[in-house]
């Protein structure tokens, strides 16, 4: 389904299908015209895809089709072997996770999980992690440490879950366990922000040497439409909130929250997950690059120094 914005594109699109067919069926000559429709096409999706606001950037963060952390797993990995469960309680759907290869390189990689359709998205809980979920997580650095191996994480969550059932297993307390023990961890690690990175719950799993984020991703203490309501009272005030909350990828490096922004294909990641995900590849063996000839209390030292900096002002 369409966003609104992008109707006119569709609209255009459709017409420039519409023609060439006629010219086809019938023999008539409307190459110039067709010409004229694809040029003015071009024209309106750079104003379109260049001029975004935060709002309309959110909407494409949330769109179908974009690159779960599954599939990054199946393109852009190979050898991927999932494990499952926290050894305490159960396994989550919503958070994955396990061991893969990298261009060889061995690597420990864990990353929320959202379904492609309405059957998988009940199964994996619309990619909101139960504390089961993350204990699951804390299991995958403690084995990334013990085998010296790169922490990678892939972050795409509208938050954890905040339901009876998770606050009675400790949802809060287990999030800020999660952050502790990605702090701790002795070894590469490297965050992805692919879509959504809602709070506590994406950053229970961003507490990384390096953070980068796809174009079109977010990331913030609160949803757009949660802070419209709290602020104005009104959920459908979330583009003023989005406007406000200073979430997108351009936003957040010059903040310094983000370390490096993932170029989407046009019109975003979901037109071509598979661009998207060579991106998200090349981007991942330059920072782990860059980070290879750090020694573990190097790492430790510059993540540390990392968070630290956040939040720096001047009046």
């Amino acid at each position: 389904m369409p966003l609104e914005f992008e109707k006119p594109i569709l609209e255009l699109e459709k017409r420039i299908a519409e023609l060439k067919e006629t010219a086809k069926t019938t023999g008539v000559d409307l190459e110039a015209e067709i010409r004229l429709l694809e040029e003015r096409l071009a024209r309106l999706k750079q104003e379109t895809y260049q001029n975004l606001t935060p709002w309309q950037r959110v909407q494409l963060a949330r769109a179908p089709g974009r690159p779960t952390t599954l599939d990054v797993l199946e393109k852009a990995f190979t050898g991927f072997l999932e494990l499952h469960g926290d050894r305490a309680f159960a396994d989550d759907p919503a958070i994955v996770g396990g061991l893969a290869y990298l261009e060889g390189q061995k690597v420990v990689v864990a990353g929320h999980q959202k379904g492609r359709d309405t059957k998988e998205n009940l199964k994996r809980n619309f990619g909101m992690p139960h504390p089961e979920g993350y204990r699951k997580a804390m299991r995958l650095m403690d084995l990334a440490d013990r085998f010296g191996y790169p922490f990678l994480a892939f972050i795409d969550t509208p938050g954890a879950y905040p339901g009876v059932s998770a606050e009675e297993r400790g949802q809060a307390w287990v999030i800020a366990q999660s952050i502790q023990r990605m702090g701790r961890l002795r070894v590469p690690a490297v965050a992805v922000i692919l879509g959504e990175g809602g709070s506590g719950g994406a950053l229970a799993i961003g507490v990384a040497n390096r953070v980068l984020i796809l174009e079109n991703a977010w990331y913030s203490v609160i949803s757009p439409e949660s802070c419209a309501a709290i602020l104005w009272r009104d959920a459908k005030e979330a583009p003023k909130a989005a406007e406000a909350l200073k979430l997108t990828a351009k936003d957040l490096l010059a903040q310094g929250v983000v370390d490096a922004i993932v170029p989407e294909p046009e019109g975003g990641a979901h037109k071509d997950p598979e661009g998207a995900i060579r991106n998200i590849k090349e981007a991942l063996l330059k920072t782990l690059e860059e980070l290879k000839g750090l020694s573990p209390e190097a790492l430790y030292q510059d993540r540390y120094r990392r968070f630290r900096r956040l939040g720096a002002f001047q009046d």
